[in-house]
């Protein structure tokens, strides 16, 4: 069985990598490929899978959006979204969108032994990776969310996917932030920079001890933002944990089976240091 990871660009995606050591260490004789998809091309893309020549589909930028308007059937946290990242061929020429980013971001948390239920949580950012994490903090009892962004107008369309989130102005930041538990960035700020350059999505001053602070970076893999924070005694979750649990999700969708995380993330990390390297 074949599955594809769909978008423009894919050639560095590391969901080929994580998916066929997860699919190796089952003895499943399933494959993932790259396939560069760029805008446009998400419905035909779809109908490759009700056609069955994949069983499935992981779909990144910029094809989120057109493939959940040309799935026959999306999930709850999908249909809030308006978006999809996985596709699952469900039979007689049908298929299925998902979403599992917000869910893996969830569960990243949890595999180290964070508590949710009750938990103030500050994301910084509000785009498709902000909007699928406030929905899926929103099931979680207690949970309150905080959103700030560049754009307020953007940080009000993503508190809509939760009844406990709040967007707040720039000026109400500090206030938000050392309200929280937890501080998320979920910006790019950061991606592909030396941690010498020291860029961070918000005041350093800001962190506290008793903070934890995620990055949905992964690029490096510790950021600036994170190495800032730990140095200010706070716990810190890389971006690595978030896409290593929505790809657990994504293959448990597809074939059933539910592996290893720890098979993934040392597939992915064994991949960022032969490129690094």
């Amino acid at each position: 069985m074949r599955v594809a990871i769909v978008g423009d660009p894919v050639e560095h995606s590391l969901s080929p990598v994580m998916q066929n050591a997860a699919f190796a260490s089952a003895g499943l004789k399933w494959e993932m490929i790259r396939v560069r998809v760029p805008a446009g091309g998400g419905a035909d893309v779809i109908n490759r899978v009700r056609a069955g020549e994949f069983a499935g589909l992981a779909v990144t930028m910029p094809l989120k959006e057109e493939a959940a308007r040309s799935v026959d059937d999306l999930d709850a946290a999908s249909t809030r979204q308006r978006s999809v990242n996985t596709v699952v061929g469900i039979g007689s020429g049908h298929a299925r969108g998902l979403s599992t980013d917000g869910a893996g971001f969830v569960n990243s948390l949890y595999a180290q032994d964070i508590a949710l239920t009750g938990a103030r949580v500050h994301l910084l950012g509000a785009g498709g990776a902000a909007r699928s994490i406030v929905a899926a903090l929103g099931a979680i009892d207690g949970c309150e969310v905080t959103i700030s962004n560049r754009t307020h107008s953007a940080a009000e369309a993503a508190a809509e996917l939760s009844g406990s989130a709040q967007a707040v102005v720039a000026d109400n930041l500090p206030d938000a932030v050392a309200a929280a538990d937890i501080i998320v960035n979920t910006t790019s700020v950061g991606m592909g920079s030396d941690v010498d350059a020291g860029l961070i999505p918000l005041p350093v001053e800001l962190i506290a001890s008793d903070h934890v602070v995620a990055d949905i970076v992964y690029h490096p893999l510790t950021t600036a933002l994170l190495s800032s924070a730990a140095i200010r005694g706070a716990q810190t979750v890389d971006g690595l944990g978030m896409l290593v649990h929505q790809a657990v999700l994504q293959c448990e969708a597809w074939t059933g089976f539910t592996p290893d995380p720890v098979v993934m993330r040392s597939a992915a990390e064994a991949e960022l240091g032969q490129r690094s390297g």
